[in-house]
């Protein structure tokens, strides 16, 4: 503290400073030394680099959106000035969560059809309401409620696939957040492309606008084998492989998949029909993965895909148990997701976490399976590598984007607090979260929002409840 004192009564220009509570105060800024944009100073900074160090007390220097130091107080804050100081002091500091896999906009149909198989609150629920209700202006509603959410509860990064991914794009950009965003192709009329051609077309360009962007990652996103042929699999591949993006889709999700592909192609399941086309390669992100042997995990393990597991959505609809015992045990690239909140009904990482390690404990019958260190790693540096970002983002390390949460650690549901993996992921809740830093800017401090209007978000999201009930009755 007495260092600090010197260090703000020697300073020249002025700054300004966060406290941990939010109030913002004038501070002069030193002549001499490194200037960067963000201190994060105090606290407990749960790396997770290849060490899993975690530093007591430490700090975190930010400099044009990346972190530039990292390590403990008196080593970071030596020579620096910045323009915001964060006081972190009592709480602790993760990465970004990272969800792997969501269809955002889905948030506006949050509940409207819970309790069912997937093939029937498919046909018979969502696509009708999708139908009949998305557009452009209900895509923007619905992402920003969901963007919301989720800086809420400390994810900085999520990948998405859904319709208008344009106008998703341009949404979370405006709210700062990270997202790796699919363009969704079927061989079905779309809300927003009503034909296989018009959607790639739709892609292409969606792709070469954004590609480059800080925060955006454009992708292609054929839905699933299920709704999209074989030889459209392979023109979304193709068309990944030419614009280097991502390919992100649904895979191996439940039995009824398996029974669809094995009767139109007999003697193969899912992941073996796209290995067998030639579609699986190091930039697909595969989401769910739960209809998979050995043998596929070996396929998939050696093209490179990411895996995107969402344990409570899968749960809800009796989807199945995805295999990640073995994931982990093969060290694939297996992140967690919260799927859209249609099937789910949140966008809450920290109930993911819980969820995917007493999942497999149960379902495995041994309760050393997924740790808690595993399901955190899963929902920061392990989803970081699911969706080939690893060397972007999912831990604390110099070189890496600034996006960075700091948590609460002395909420009665964490106390007392033995182990810090533990509380993360056992006791730690969304409401929990205090700062979100993504990409070197603060989106929310103190749990307040700063780049959304909570209010706004919420009064229309009420007035699409209201439509979708009418559209729904007819």
């Amino acid at each position: 503290m007495q260092k600090l004192k010197t260090i703000v009564a020697a300073t020249l220009l002025i700054s300004f400073t966060i406290t941990s509570f939010g109030q913002v105060r004038s501070v002069p800024k030193r002549a001499s030394g490194s200037a960067v944009d963000i201190l994060i100073i105090g606290g407990t900074v749960v790396t997770m680099d290849k060490d899993r160090r975690v530093i007591e007390d430490g700090a975190i220097a930010v400099k044009n959106g990346e972190i530039v130091a990292v390590g403990k107080r008196a080593d970071v804050m030596r020579n620096k000035t910045a323009s915001q100081t964060v006081n972190a002091a009592g709480r602790v500091i993760i990465p970004g969560l990272i969800n792997t896999h969501t269809h955002v906009p889905m948030t506006l149909f949050r509940g409207i059809a819970d309790d069912l198989d997937l093939q029937e609150w498919l046909t018979k629920y969502i696509f009708p309401a999708e139908a009949k209700n998305v557009d452009e202006a209900f895509v923007r509603a619905g992402t920003r409620l969901g963007l919301a959410e989720m800086i809420r509860g400390g994810t900085t990064t999520y990948c998405d696939m859904y319709y208008f991914e344009d106008a998703i794009a341009d949404e979370s950009k405006k709210a700062g957040v990270r997202g790796v965003l699919g363009e969704t192709v079927l061989d079905f009329p779309a809300p927003d492309n009503k034909t296989f051609e018009a959607g790639m077309a739709s892609a292409e360009r969606f792709i070469k606008k954004w590609q480059g962007d800080p925060l955006i990652v454009p992708a292609i996103a054929p839905h699933a084998p299920y709704t999209v042929s074989a030889e459209h699999l392979i023109a979304a591949r193709k068309l990944s492989d030419r614009l280097n993006a991502p390919l992100v889709t649904h895979l191996a999700e439940a039995k009824t998949e398996t029974e669809f592909i094995e009767q139109k192609h007999p003697g193969m399941r899912p992941i073996e029909f796209v290995e067998s086309i030639g579609f699986l390669t190091n930039k697909t992100i595969a989401a769910h993965v739960i209809q998979a042997n050995q043998a596929e995990l070996d396929i998939l393990k050696r093209r490179g895909v990411g895996i995107a597991h969402n344990p409570q959505s899968n749960m809800k609809l009796a989807a199945g148990v995805a295999p990640v015992p073995q994931m982990l045990k093969m060290d694939m690239p297996v992140g967690l997701g919260t799927d859209g909140a249609a099937s789910n009904n949140d966008l809450d990482m920290w109930e993911e976490m819980d969820t995917a390690a007493k999942l497999h404990k149960v379902f495995t019958g041994d309760p050393k399976v997924v740790p808690a260190e595993a399901a955190f790693e899963m929902a920061t540096s392990r989803g970081a590598r699911a969706l080939h970002m690893e060397n972007m983002i999912g831990s604390i390390e110099v070189g890496k984007r600034a996006d960075i949460v700091i948590v609460d650690f002395d909420d009665l549901n964490q106390t007392p607090y033995y182990n810090v993996y533990s509380t993360l992921v056992y006791a730690t809740k969304a409401n929990d979260v205090r700062t979100v830093i993504i990409n070197g800017r603060v989106v929310m401090l103190d749990r307040r929002l700063l780049t959304l209007n909570e209010s706004v978000i919420k009064k229309d999201a009420n007035a699409y409840r209201r439509k979708i009930i009418k559209s729904l009755s007819h």
